[in-house]
């Protein structure tokens, strides 16, 4: 709606600060007290078990010894605590309010649904256009291991609050200069964080011998730009949830309707790329990858 979009961008404006009384913390961190919790948490939380996976599961293979129900203990324990855990160590801010209003729950249900979408439907790009494939036994759904939407989630949990803490830098740093300047930078850092994004994890993934690519490199190069389409959407949109809160409250519905919108633009622009780029293997049939 457009007075949504008005408040955003009044909220936007609203938010530089003068640079003299900006503190180095709030640089980095927001100024809502239940998000700027949230966003530690999730960059505090999120090392532990992505050392884990790939400190310990892939190097020592106790992947071999996982089968349907190993997967998801591992998806399980990985998705798990970002729920969790905010229950039991949540912010003096946040307990005063009602469950649905706490970012926390807010960011959740964002990063649920979007990352459900992206295994859903997007995954099966990877299969169609990036000739990917997961071939290790697990429970699926639609072709898609189910530890697969859970470990997404965890991911997409760090990726985000990540973003949201550079964004939020490059906004400060530019508070300022002209709004072209200030957006155009913060464009910039959506862009080289969405790739390096794409490619890290491409990176990271390829050692583990059960996602295979009929051409590793172009999936390290073309694959890692396909893949960064989604954060091109994700991270700016997320970025606004509760960044403002004096100017729009997001309600916990408000956060639905937004990651749906996200999810219909990011497959928008994949399937633009299908039809358009095309595959880096060729496309068996003409239709939607995912139907």
């Amino acid at each position: 709606p457009s007075h949504l979009i008005r408040a955003d961008l009044i909220g936007w404006r609203r938010a530089m600060p003068p640079r003299k009384a900006t503190s180095s913390a709030s640089l980095w961190l927001s100024s809502n007290p239940s998000k700027r919790w949230t966003e530690v948490f999730f960059l505090v939380y999120s090392p532990f078990w992505i050392l884990w996976a790939l400190c310990v599961l892939v190097p020592l293979e106790l992947y071999e010894y996982c089968g349907d129900w190993g997967y998801m203990l591992i998806g399980t324990s990985a998705a798990l605590p970002c729920v969790i855990l905010p229950w039991f160590f949540e912010t003096k801010a946040d307990k005063e309010k009602p469950w649905h209003q706490r970012y926390w729950v807010k960011a959740n249900v964002w990063i649920a649904i979007f990352s459900y979408i992206g295994n859903y439907f997007w995954t099966h790009y990877f299969y169609r256009v990036l000739g990917a494939s997961y071939t290790f036994k697990s429970f699926r759904l639609n072709d898609v291991p189910i530890c697969l939407y859970l470990m997404t989630h965890a991911y997409f949990c760090f990726y985000h609050a990540l973003s949201n803490v550079l964004l939020r830098r490059m906004r400060n740093a530019f508070g300022e200069s002209h709004a072209l300047l200030r957006n155009t930078m913060m464009g910039l850092v959506v862009v080289a964080l969405s790739v390096a994004t794409a490619y890290g994890e491409t990176l990271s993934i390829a050692h583990f011998p059960y996602y295979t690519f009929v051409d590793r490199s172009r999936m390290y190069t073309v694959g890692s730009l396909f893949y960064a389409i989604y954060f091109f959407v994700s991270f700016p949109m997320f970025f606004r949830i509760d960044e403002y809160p004096r100017v729009r409250k997001w309600s916990l519905v408000d956060c639905v309707w937004d990651s749906l919108a996200a999810g219909m633009l990011v497959t928008i622009l994949l399937d633009l790329w299908r039809i358009s780029v095309g595959g880096i293997v060729d496309q068996a049939g003409q239709g939607l990858p995912w139907i």
